[in-house]
């Protein structure tokens, strides 16, 4: 699509990889480009790898934005809380190969997919908010609530817990971890097999399971236009 963003379409499936720099940030525009891939997707009727560079799948928000204002983190972070709200309800299967390290929203990406595999390595998944003295988002909280296993809601979100690919499995962030040159080649099998599922039955059975999720995020996105949020405090 352009230097942020890279789309390859095969036979089966699209690779949309995230190309922001050293820690492939989300920005406006990153934001902006995947929302113009997904709808490229969606017209090809395919199933979506969504992946980083080696190293590092994503650290989350461009901190240029956040920390400029009140008014530009809360932009910013609504339209990433709508981008989780339409990846969850994607038509078509979402997965993730998680190349590295995935902080903050690279860690809310993983929880907005349908399958997400990780590679093994000294990487760190979670969340860095409380750490960086900002308040989690109600939007954050309820895409924690609905992916995360209970027991580590409180450790990632009021803790900032970070957590090994491994320990992520466990957490709930990953489905599956696999030596770094496996990592693809598992989406690219994994979303060859999701092809074969019926897209109509797909979607509205994602949909009946994800509705009381959808409906509490649609309404925790509210709830955050309606409080604001504060850029990180130390």
């Amino acid at each position: 699509m352009n230097e942020l963003t890279q789309y390859t379409s095969a036979e089966n499936y699209v690779i949309i990889t995230l190309n922001n720099g050293k820690v492939n940030a989300i920005s406006h525009e990153v934001i902006d480009s995947l929302n113009l891939l997904l709808d490229k997707a969606e017209q090809e009727k395919k199933v979506v790898i969504l992946t980083g560079q080696p190293g590092v799948f994503s650290a989350g928000y461009d901190l240029k934005s956040v920390t400029t204002s009140a008014e530009s983190a809360l932009e910013l972070v609504t339209k990433g809380s709508r981008l989780s709200h339409r990846m969850l309800s994607f038509p078509y299967p979402i997965i993730v190969a998680c190349t590295g390290h995935a902080i903050a929203k690279g860690a809310f990406l993983l929880l907005s997919s349908d399958y997400r595999i990780g590679t093994e390595g000294d990487f760190k998944i979670g969340f860095n908010e409380v750490m960086i003295g900002m308040a989690m988002h109600n939007a954050g909280i309820q895409l924690a609530k609905g992916r995360l296993t209970p027991t580590y809601v409180n450790r990632s979100v009021n803790n900032a817990e970070m957590y090994s690919p491994e320990n992520a499995v466990t957490a709930g962030f990953l489905d599956k971890v696999v030596p770094e040159n496996h990592l693809l080649p598992t989406a690219i099998k994994i979303a060859k097999m999701f092809s074969k599922l019926n897209p109509k039955a797909h979607t509205a059975t994602k949909l009946k399971v994800r509705e009381t999720h959808l409906i509490s995020l649609e309404e925790a996105i509210a709830e955050d236009i309606k409080e604001g949020l504060h850029p990180p405090t130390r």
